[in-house]
């Protein structure tokens, strides 16, 4: 038996004396101390005084020797591996022996130094633990219970599913019985831990807890009603998640659960009823949903609606009391990176402007300030999902409520009528319209309220109705809203400044050209706010403007337009250094005013060119260092060169041709060459939208490095990259355009990549539709070379183009596919009726593509001869027939 370790009294006093230093809140003192307990990580036994003063130095205060284990488990993170064995002997007895302390500071320290030692792999070599544990949970001492279960609640936190795997022999079907017996402990933390235990393995569907899940569930309800919070809380948890995984077992008790989760919705611990209220939210994913809830939704509706008022906490937290604080500069850690979406180019299709695939993000985010998920954003959320599930079954219930809440004298209530009514938005939409006409001008009057969180919430309401009142006569609602709403951009409280500008981008894109009666008026409002708003603001301003540009297109290029308009950006623009991170939602802004101005944009196109193309040059150049010499250099933010590549391809289709000068003195296409090699996607992505742009825009320049281009571009048809893939073949389209016949050598490096990605399973319908475009102008160009596997992507690119607008794309498309069915007819015969589907597509074809469908068509009926034709015929149907009648079939 060896004897057991002993501190040296004199190295002892060293590290208590550190221990104590390291609570000055002096920060140079601290560095100091770092660099002290680095040193000291040099001795092996450094880690023994450490657990000692931790277990055995009672007669320290607690919070240094609860320090002393802290930093004993960030040494065992950090360098367990080369503890000498002796030490982790000691550390794993030491702690095991002490799990029980009087003191809960110092039973849960030694809790995380266990689990952090066996999330370190070494559970498989600290086998007498999990046994050990468990048998102290049996324990007559109270705090020998509560420790063991407090380490064994953090083990199954941090490593359930290695608890779960043969490696260990499967403790689990020992321990879960072993947890479940606790269930009804007389000590209300004991049962907490017990089912929160427990609860790590529900989501997993842990064969050991399925063995037992009912014995678990009847102990869930035996602790329903529980007098601990924290009980209810893990009881609530445990429901929610069951839900997911074991619905089936919860159903015959369904209707005892729903009434439960209702009152705990409604329970005085707030952290109980948003644990239930995720209830709602969970129940609204499950196909049973409408069958099990519809004979609870005139209870469960008012529940929600009373959690949609702002605690008062909430009010605190938000200075709901602050009225006007524009002045006030922003706390930069209260503002949010912003990320940049990339370009992606897509076709228009009938009856919408561009085909956006990201959902809304009207999202209710209206207080992203507080802790960010809380019971009134939870009961939002489950009101917005339940909406979408019952439609207007759930107005029956709404309705009634809404009228007393919108008028209320309080105004948290009336605040929080608002919030509910933007929350059914999407929903109930169809049921709420005969109610518009007056809720809209009421809405309307609350822009105008005397507190900032009224007026806020309700610009966000009001965004979720714009589709409805873009559809109606302008005079009637949109001229009222957009007058208001651009009052409420000049606020004097920020909040509402943001909650306005957010509101007024979404009325853009529903309004788009509606607005440009009132360009003058909006613009005088938006640039006002440049010299008005803080930082955090500022940001969502820029985005205002993009989204205006966006929406009214070349309406905005007039003189007395941009003369408004130019001047505060620029000088925004001169203000920002180079690696200023604002840059990134100016740069988008500006790309989109620059394709709106087009020609209007010239005097200002030379220094945002160039401007663009150094911060891809020096973006480039950063990273080449920082791959040579890593420990010597930081990797580059590569965000910079994707703003700059996209701002380029903007200023490239807004300015067309007249961008020829500029690219002709400088070195953007050996910068592209490299940007499209890139290891990012997102450079790359970028890289190839640029590419396309700048073929349209001045060839000549693009041509002569075409033989390095195409073989990175054959590459990067990889639909795993679905934006990447997507625009690498945009731009191969455009260069075949371009190119002509010369493109013949190059044909062979992307066809066969092309027709793979038209012909796959769940391939998103952009890339499907470009891809359809670029097959069809190879074959424009060189027919001989694509024809002859018409018949392997006939059918895919007839589908997949039927649906887009007629435009210069699907023009250059279609010739092509008529020229290929020329050389190859036979390729056609068998998916014939999907290319006469396609051809009915278009809306007016120049005179030129009609004479080829009419031949291509005539051909085909010759061919099979009248009968043949006419039973071909009968199979259409009835708007085909009608569309094609037109060319005399």
């Amino acid at each position: 038996m060896e004897c057991e370790w002993k501190p040296d009294e004199q190295g002892l006093q060293q590290i208590l004396q550190l221990l104590k230093e390291s609570q000055s809140p002096d920060t140079s003192t601290q560095r100091t101390v770092q660099q002290r307990l680095e040193q000291l990580n040099q001795y092996p036994d450094f880690n023994n005084y450490l657990i000692f003063v931790l277990t055995k130095l009672k007669s320290e205060d607690e919070p240094t020797r609860s320090l002393s284990g802290l930093i004993l488990k960030n040494n065992v993170k950090a360098h367990y591996q080369n503890f000498p064995n002796g030490v982790s002997d000691f550390i794993k007895s030491e702690c095991l022996q002490n799990i029980g302390d009087s003191s809960p500071l110092i039973r849960a320290t030694v809790g995380i130094l266990i689990t952090t030692i066996a999330s370190k792999g070494e559970l498989q070599n600290w086998p007498e633990l999990l046994p050990k544990l468990c048998l102290l949970l049996d324990s007559e001492d109270y705090n020998t219970c509560e420790g063991a279960f407090g380490a064994l609640q953090k083990i199954c936190e941090d490593s359930a599913e290695i608890l779960d795997s043969d490696i260990l022999d499967r403790p689990l079907n020992f321990m879960i019985p072993k947890f479940l017996q606790f269930f009804k402990h007389n000590s209300p933390k004991i049962r907490s831990h017990a089912i929160a235990c427990v609860n790590q393995f529900i989501i997993s569907r842990t064969q050991a807890l399925m063995l037992h899940i009912d014995p678990f569930i009847e102990n869930l309800f035996a602790l329903a009603e529980d007098e601990e919070p924290e009980v209810r809380k893990n009881v609530c948890r445990a429901l929610v998640m069951l839900l997911e995984v074991r619905l089936d077992r919860l159903l015959p008790h369904m209707h005892n659960i729903i009434e439960y989760m209702l009152q705990r919705t409604q329970d005085q611990d707030e952290n109980v009823a948003l644990e239930a209220c995720e209830f709602w939210l969970t129940l609204a994913e499950q196909p049973v949903c409408k069958e099990v809830l519809c004979g609870h939704l005139s209870k469960l509706t008012p529940v929600l609606v009373n959690g949609m008022k702002y605690s008062e906490i909430d009010i605190i937290l938000l200075k709901g009391d602050i009225e006007e604080d524009e002045a006030i500069p922003d706390n930069e850690q209260d503002i949010r990176p912003r990320f940049h979406r990339s370009r992606t180019v897509a076709q228009q299709h009938e009856g919408d402007g561009i085909e956006d695939d990201e959902d809304e993000d009207d999202e209710l985010d209206d207080d992203d300030t507080i802790s960010d998920w809380n019971l009134r954003k939870c009961s939002a959320a489950a009101l917005d999902v339940l909406a979408n599930v019952f439609r207007d079954e759930l107005l029956l219930h709404i309705l009634p409520l809404l009228k007393e809440l919108l008028f209320h004298p309080d105004w948290v209530v009336k605040e929080s009528g608002i919030l509910v009514l933007g929350a059914i938005a999407e929903g109930c939409m169809q049921g709420m319209i005969p109610y518009l006409p007056e809720l809209i001008p009421h809405l309307v009057q609350c822009l105008s309220d005397k507190k900032a969180l009224v007026r806020s919430i309700t610009c966000w309401t009001l965004s979720r109705y714009a589709h409805w009142v873009v559809s109606q006569p302008p005079d009637t609602y949109l001229k009222p809203l957009m007058t208001e709403l651009l009052k409420r951009i000049l606020d004097s409280n920020k909040r509402v400044q943001e909650a306005a500008c957010s509101a007024f981008a979404t009325l853009e894109e529903e309004a788009c050209t509606e607005l440009v009666p009132y360009l003058a008026f909006i613009l005088d409002t938006l640039v006002f706010a440049f010299s008005k708003y803080q930082h955090k603001n500022l940001l969502i301003l820029y985005d205002a403007i993009g989204t205006l540009a966006d929406s009214v297109g070349h309406h905005l290029n007039k003189p007395e337009y941009i003369q408004m308009l130019m001047p505060p950006l620029i000088q925004k623009w001169n203000q920002l250094k180079d690696e200023d991170k604002d840059l990134f939602p100016l740069l988008e802004c500006l790309s989109s005013v620059a394709t709106a101005l087009q020609s209007g944009f010239l005097p200002y196109c030379e220094p945002v060119y160039q401007r663009c193309v150094n911060l891809v040059q020096k973006t480039l150049a950063q990273a080449m260092l920082y791959q040579s010499q890593p420990d010597q250099y930081e990797s580059p933010d590569k965000d910079f060169m994707i703003v700059a590549l996209d701002l380029l391809s903007g200023l490239a289709e807004g300015l067309g041709g007249t961008i020829e000068q500029l690219v002709a003195c400088s070195n953007i296409l050996t910068l592209m060459y490299q940007c499209m090699q890139d290891k990012m996607p997102e450079v790359r992505q970028s890289s190839f939208a640029l590419l396309g742009d700048l073929t349209k825009a001045c060839f000549q320049h693009v041509k002569p490095c075409i033989a390095d281009f195409m073989p990175v571009l054959g590459t990067n048809l990889n639909p795993e990259l679905i934006s990447v893939c997507n625009n690498a073949t945009w731009a191969i389209g455009e260069i075949s355009i371009q190119m002509g016949p010369e493109m013949q050598p190059y044909v062979a490096m992307v066809l066969h990549q092309l027709v793979e990605i038209i012909n796959r399973p769940n391939t998103p319908k952009t890339l499907l539709e470009n891809t359809a475009i670029t097959i069809g102008r190879l074959g424009y160009v060189c027919p001989q070379e694509v024809a002859p596997m018409l018949q392997q992507f006939i059918r895919p690119w007839c589908s997949s183009l039927r649906n887009i607008r007629d435009n210069e794309e699907k023009d250059s498309a279609f010739r092509g596919i008529c020229t290929m069915i020329t050389v190859n007819p036979g390729g056609v015969v068998q998916d014939f009726i999907f290319f006469c589907d396609a051809v009915a597509s278009w809306v007016n074809p120049k005179d030129d593509l009609r004479e080829m469908f009419y031949k291509i068509l005539h051909g085909f009926k010759n061919q099979v001869g009248d009968d043949n034709w006419r039973r071909f015929a009968d199979q259409f149907p009835v708007p085909l027939k009608e569309r094609l009648a037109f060319y005399g079939v």
